[in-house]
Protein backbone atom coordinates (compact mmCIF):
# COMPACT_ATOMS: atom_id res chain seq x y z
CA UNK A 1 0.00 0.00 0.00
CA UNK A 2 1.15 3.81 -1.21
CA UNK A 3 -0.53 6.48 0.54
CA UNK A 4 -1.19 9.79 -0.83
CA UNK A 5 0.75 11.84 1.70
CA UNK A 6 0.88 15.38 0.91
CA UNK A 7 0.90 17.49 4.71
CA UNK A 8 2.71 16.30 7.85
CA UNK A 9 1.70 17.74 10.86
CA UNK A 10 4.98 18.02 13.43
CA UNK A 11 4.81 17.86 16.85
CA UNK A 12 7.94 18.95 18.44
CA UNK A 13 10.36 21.15 21.01
CA UNK A 14 9.82 24.95 21.24
CA UNK A 15 13.51 24.66 22.89
CA UNK A 16 16.33 23.06 21.01
CA UNK A 17 17.50 20.33 23.49
CA UNK A 18 20.98 19.84 24.84
CA UNK A 19 23.80 18.82 22.09
CA UNK A 20 23.25 19.50 18.48
CA UNK A 21 21.80 16.30 17.80
CA UNK A 22 18.38 16.90 18.18
CA UNK A 23 19.10 20.71 15.88
CA UNK A 24 20.55 18.41 13.16
CA UNK A 25 18.11 15.70 13.14
CA UNK A 26 15.48 18.92 12.61
CA UNK A 27 17.00 20.09 10.16
CA UNK A 28 17.42 16.28 8.58
CA UNK A 29 13.80 16.12 8.63
CA UNK A 30 13.19 19.41 7.27
CA UNK A 31 15.08 18.75 4.40
CA UNK A 32 13.88 15.36 3.51
CA UNK A 33 10.07 17.12 3.93
CA UNK A 34 10.92 20.08 1.64
CA UNK A 35 12.98 17.56 -1.14
CA UNK A 36 9.83 15.39 -1.33
CA UNK A 37 7.68 18.70 -1.99
CA UNK A 38 5.60 17.47 0.76
CA UNK A 39 3.81 20.48 3.19
CA UNK A 40 4.92 20.87 6.59
CA UNK A 41 1.73 21.39 9.45
CA UNK A 42 3.05 22.91 12.94
CA UNK A 43 2.71 25.58 15.45
CA UNK A 44 3.86 28.60 13.26
CA UNK A 45 7.02 29.47 15.66
CA UNK A 46 10.30 30.45 15.30
CA UNK A 47 11.42 28.96 18.51
CA UNK A 48 13.47 25.65 19.30
CA UNK A 49 13.02 22.88 17.02
CA UNK A 50 10.14 23.91 15.50
CA UNK A 51 11.70 26.58 13.69
CA UNK A 52 14.93 24.61 12.45
CA UNK A 53 12.01 22.25 10.96
CA UNK A 54 10.12 25.04 9.39
CA UNK A 55 13.49 26.94 7.95
CA UNK A 56 14.87 23.41 6.84
CA UNK A 57 11.30 23.22 4.35
CA UNK A 58 11.62 26.60 3.48
CA UNK A 59 15.70 26.07 2.04
CA UNK A 60 14.32 23.05 -0.08
CA UNK A 61 11.83 25.00 -1.54
CA UNK A 62 8.89 23.80 0.14
CA UNK A 63 5.68 24.96 2.18
CA UNK A 64 5.29 25.52 5.78
CA UNK A 65 1.71 25.97 6.98
CA UNK A 66 2.27 27.19 10.91
CA UNK A 67 -0.94 27.36 13.19
CA UNK A 68 -0.71 29.46 15.72
CA UNK A 69 -2.69 30.66 19.07
CA UNK A 70 -3.21 34.52 19.23
CA UNK A 71 -1.51 34.16 22.76
CA UNK A 72 1.86 33.09 20.83
CA UNK A 73 1.77 35.50 18.11
CA UNK A 74 0.63 38.34 20.14
CA UNK A 75 4.50 37.38 21.98
CA UNK A 76 5.78 37.61 19.01
CA UNK A 77 6.33 34.07 18.27
CA UNK A 78 5.16 33.50 15.05
CA UNK A 79 7.72 33.01 12.06
CA UNK A 80 7.47 35.62 9.97
CA UNK A 81 9.11 33.22 6.61
CA UNK A 82 5.79 31.01 6.13
CA UNK A 83 4.54 30.06 3.21
CA UNK A 84 0.93 30.47 5.21
CA UNK A 85 -0.31 30.88 8.46
CA UNK A 86 -3.37 30.96 10.24
CA UNK A 87 -3.68 32.08 13.73
CA UNK A 88 -6.39 30.56 16.34
CA UNK A 89 -8.32 30.78 19.02
CA UNK A 90 -6.05 28.32 21.72
CA UNK A 91 -4.27 25.03 21.55
CA UNK A 92 -7.70 23.14 20.96
CA UNK A 93 -8.36 24.83 18.07
CA UNK A 94 -4.63 24.44 16.70
CA UNK A 95 -4.89 20.63 17.42
CA UNK A 96 -7.69 20.31 15.38
CA UNK A 97 -6.71 22.56 12.61
CA UNK A 98 -3.37 20.51 12.27
CA UNK A 99 -5.61 17.89 12.17
CA UNK A 100 -7.94 18.54 9.22
CA UNK A 101 -4.51 19.80 7.07
CA UNK A 102 -2.32 16.69 7.93
CA UNK A 103 -2.30 13.28 5.82
CA UNK A 104 -0.46 11.89 8.40
CA UNK A 105 1.64 13.20 11.58
CA UNK A 106 5.65 12.95 12.89
CA UNK A 107 6.91 13.61 16.68
CA UNK A 108 10.38 14.65 17.08
CA UNK A 109 12.12 15.32 20.62
CA UNK A 110 10.15 17.34 22.46
CA UNK A 111 7.94 18.07 26.11
CA UNK A 112 4.93 17.35 27.51
CA UNK A 113 2.87 19.14 24.59
CA UNK A 114 4.74 17.24 22.29
CA UNK A 115 3.88 13.87 23.27
CA UNK A 116 0.56 15.14 24.32
CA UNK A 117 -0.09 16.06 20.19
CA UNK A 118 1.15 13.06 19.11
CA UNK A 119 -1.04 10.62 21.58
CA UNK A 120 -3.84 12.21 20.44
CA UNK A 121 -2.87 11.26 16.97
CA UNK A 122 -2.07 8.14 17.97
CA UNK A 123 -5.54 7.59 19.56
CA UNK A 124 -7.80 8.72 17.36
CA UNK A 125 -5.97 6.41 14.90
CA UNK A 126 -6.43 3.72 17.38
CA UNK A 127 -10.40 4.60 17.67
CA UNK A 128 -10.78 4.68 14.32
CA UNK A 129 -11.51 8.07 13.76
CA UNK A 130 -9.32 8.73 11.10
CA UNK A 131 -6.70 6.85 9.65
CA UNK A 132 -4.00 9.08 9.42
CA UNK A 133 0.06 7.31 9.79
CA UNK A 134 1.74 8.69 12.99
CA UNK A 135 5.51 8.71 13.61
CA UNK A 136 8.09 9.15 16.16
CA UNK A 137 11.54 10.37 14.97
CA UNK A 138 13.46 8.61 17.23
CA UNK A 139 16.67 10.96 17.29
CA UNK A 140 19.41 9.45 19.55
CA UNK A 141 17.16 7.00 21.18
CA UNK A 142 15.08 9.41 22.24
CA UNK A 143 11.75 8.00 22.59
CA UNK A 144 12.85 4.72 23.63
CA UNK A 145 12.25 4.55 27.25
CA UNK A 146 8.24 5.70 25.78
CA UNK A 147 8.29 2.42 23.94
CA UNK A 148 9.19 0.46 26.88
CA UNK A 149 6.25 1.97 28.64
CA UNK A 150 4.09 0.99 25.78
CA UNK A 151 6.10 -2.09 26.14
CA UNK A 152 4.77 -2.28 29.87
CA UNK A 153 1.34 -1.46 28.97
CA UNK A 154 1.21 -4.83 26.67
CA UNK A 155 2.61 -6.54 29.15
CA UNK A 156 0.62 -5.46 31.67
CA UNK A 157 -2.92 -5.98 29.27
CA UNK A 158 -3.59 -2.45 28.56
CA UNK A 159 -3.10 -2.48 25.03
CA UNK A 160 -2.50 -5.43 22.28
CA UNK A 161 0.31 -6.52 21.36
CA UNK A 162 -0.28 -5.65 17.39
CA UNK A 163 -1.21 -1.83 18.80
CA UNK A 164 2.75 -1.27 19.03
CA UNK A 165 2.78 -1.38 15.68
CA UNK A 166 0.11 1.46 15.02
CA UNK A 167 3.16 4.07 14.91
CA UNK A 168 5.99 4.30 13.00
CA UNK A 169 9.68 4.66 14.92
CA UNK A 170 12.46 5.72 13.05
CA UNK A 171 15.91 7.76 13.66
CA UNK A 172 16.51 7.95 9.84
CA UNK A 173 14.21 10.68 8.51
CA UNK A 174 14.26 9.47 4.63
CA UNK A 175 12.83 5.86 6.14
CA UNK A 176 10.48 7.30 8.79
CA UNK A 177 8.88 9.59 5.53
CA UNK A 178 8.78 6.31 3.86
CA UNK A 179 7.32 4.01 6.59
CA UNK A 180 4.12 6.94 6.91
CA UNK A 181 3.45 6.68 2.93
CA UNK A 182 3.81 2.52 3.60
CA UNK A 183 1.82 2.70 6.79
CA UNK A 184 -1.35 0.34 6.98
CA UNK A 185 -3.50 1.21 10.15
CA UNK A 186 -3.63 -1.67 12.24
CA UNK A 187 -7.08 -3.00 12.77
CA UNK A 188 -6.90 -5.06 15.52
CA UNK A 189 -9.87 -4.83 18.54
CA UNK A 190 -8.58 -2.07 20.97
CA UNK A 191 -10.44 -4.17 23.72
CA UNK A 192 -8.74 -7.16 25.18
Amino acid sequence: MSRDLKAIALFCGSNTGRGEAYREGAARLGAEIGRRGLTLVYGGTHKGLMGVVADAVLAQGGAVHGVITRRLADLGHLHEGLTRHEIVDGMRARKERMAELADGFVAMPGGIGTLEEFMEAWTLNQLGEFDKPAGLFDIEGYYQPFMGFIDHMIAQGFLPPAHRQGIVVEPDAARLVDGLVAFERVTVPKWL
